[in-house]
């Protein structure tokens, strides 16, 4: 989940209240979803949840991957993209708790399931956050390319090429699979759809500014899952 805050350079304090103001609304969420604060309370799996997102909104608050921008280009038309790249997840976990609690469409696998959604959640926040403090000044809420910037290729984007769009997701279908309810594969393939759709705009911008270079990046990384790497021929 984590809707991250702006990334621009901030007080300590601005930074602790950002964190409170996300996480009180993640929990409020869930709240409302489980019939109140009291069974949130009483919900184990969901107050590990949010414990991951307080988690993850204070590691980006500290870290502060981008600490300026510098745009020069921003193609027109993200709104709708960005309002549903915000949305989907904020309200997945949300409408998967309602589920439970309603006993809709429950997925087997009991515990040991709700509690590997828990991990995976985690896991994936923990990917999202490592792409987002790789990229530095150059990540931007909106596809945008920045006045120094650099194609990267290390560290998680050797990999893949979207490792932050991959954790998002990854991370999605943790918080939806906590909650054990098939409602969650739905909500988890259409944040797939906005983030495919989203990772195909970026890569125009950056194929546009950088030519053989991202061609010759794209050839050896797969887009979501990492390629399988080519044995030499031998002689």
């Amino acid at each position: 989940m984590t809707a991250p805050p702006s990334l621009v350079s901030r007080s300590p304090l601005r930074a602790l209240l950002s964190v409170v103001l996300v996480t009180a609304l993640e929990a409020a969420l869930l709240a409302i979803a489980l019939g109140g604060t009291g069974r949130l309370l009483a919900h184990p799996r969901a107050l590990a949840l949010v414990a991951v997102w307080a988690a993850g909104s204070a590691s980006l608050a500290w870290l502060r991957p981008a600490r300026t921008q510098d745009v020069v280009e921003r193609p027109a038309g993200q709104g709708a993209l960005l309002a549903a790249l915000l949305v989907v997840p904020l309200l997945t976990p949300m409408a998967c708790a309602a589920a439970e609690r309603a006993g809709l469409w429950p997925l087997p696998g009991g515990a040991a399931l709700r509690w590997g959604g828990v991990a995976l959640a985690a896991l994936g926040l923990a990917l999202r956050i490592a792409a987002m403090a790789r990229l530095g000044s150059r990540f931007a809420p909106l596809v945008a390319l920045q006045r120094q910037h650099a194609l990267e290729t290390g560290g998680p984007y050797a990999v893949v090429r979207h490792p932050g769009y991959l954790g998002a997701w990854v991370s999605n279908l943790g918080a939806a699979l906590a909650f054990g309810s098939a409602l969650g594969l739905v909500c988890a393939a259409l944040f797939a759809l906005v983030i495919e759709a989203r990772a195909r705009a970026e890569e125009a911008l950056l194929a546009a500014r950088f030519g053989d270079a991202w061609r010759a990046y794209a050839a050896r990384t797969g887009r979501w899952w990492p390629r399988p790497r080519r044995r030499l021929a031998r002689p």
